[in-house]
């Protein structure tokens, strides 16, 4: 595994085949929105020129990642620490099958991150898990993210702060 291997590139329109073609059929749509769904927000947050990227993570020429992290829109349901303070909202992060579990996902990420911040400067991150993927808990949470016990339906909130 060559983990230095791995290159985000900006969602494009040259590209967004891509990330149709990561393979997520074992992941349920509730526990992550369907490709289709990211592409949807990427644009979304384009034309109301939201902060933040939606990049493809490359291996070679294999698409093997998605990750969208923009600028969040308050939500009710946001945890109170959160409220009226600016932050980042992970959207969706996706590694196809054939590629997770070795330690792309970590590298892809953070890469992500460091990008969002250098181009637009430190937040606060936040995001959902789906209460029955503790794998993918488990995985923020080496990260530095913490559970915050907040829901929003299935999802619990967990937050990084910068």
């Amino acid at each position: 595994m060559d983990t230095a291997a791995i290159r985000l590139v900006r969602l494009t329109e040259a590209n967004v085949h891509h990330a149709r073609s990561i393979d997520r059929e074992d992941i349920p749509e509730e526990w992550v929105d369907t490709a289709d769904t990211i592409i949807d927000l990427n644009q979304y947050g384009l034309e109301h020129r939201l902060l933040g990227h939606t990049f493809l993570a490359y291996l070679g020429e294999t698409c093997i990642g998605l990750i969208l992290i923009g600028e969040a829109i308050p939500w009710e349901t946001d945890p109170a620490e959160m409220q009226g303070v600016p932050f980042y909202r992970v959207m969706g992060f996706v590694v196809d099958r054939a590629y997770r579990s070795r330690g792309y996902g970590s590298v892809i990420l953070e890469q992500a991150v460091e990008m969002v911040y250098k181009d637009f400067g430190k937040r606060p991150l936040a995001l959902g898990v789906h209460r029955e993927n503790v794998h993918a808990g488990r995985f923020y949470e080496r990260h530095g993210f913490r559970r915050t016990g907040v829901y929003e339906g299935m999802d619990e909130y967990y937050l990084r702060m910068e």
